[in-house]
This record gives C-alpha cells, structure tokens and sequence, in this order.
C-alpha cells in the first residue's frame, strides 16, 4: 500500500481501493488509520478516474474520422 499513486496501473490502483474500502467497511480499523486509508482512497479514485478519462479521450481520438467527424456514438461510460 505504499506503492507511490503515480506509478501504480488502474487495475491496481482499483484492486487498493477495493481493499481499502472492504477494510473501512469492516468498522474494526483504528480512527487514526481509518482516516489515512481514507484520504490514501480518495487519492487512489482521483487516479482511477484520472486514468479513465485519459482512456476515454483516446477512444474519442480514435473515432474520429480523416475530416474530425464522429465516426459513430460519442463514448459514454456506463
């Protein structure tokens, strides 16, 4: 868990947070600790969304046409 946020993959930094969140929910955490798994959270979701957006961007560029038209649907993630 003290992988530097930057550096981790989304899968990983998805597979953290779900780890973080199980152990939040388990209500046995420590007040101290459970602040600091939740501020290292919300970091960690900061970059799953960031990495999401950056996936989603490329998806777009790659749906345009030679002229900068959609080719189909815009991307909407569900």
């Amino acid at each position: 868990m003290d992988n530097p946020v930057e550096s981790l993959t989304f899968e990983a930094a998805l597979k953290e947070l779900e780890s973080i969140v199980a152990r939040l929910e388990s209500g046995d955490t420590p007040l101290q600790d459970a602040i600091e798994l939740y501020e290292r959270g919300n970091v960690l979701r900061a970059r799953c969304a960031e990495r999401l957006d950056a996936a989603q961007a490329r998806i777009e560029v790659i749906r345009l046409d030679a002229e900068g038209r959609a080719t189909s649907t815009p991307f909407t993630a569900g």
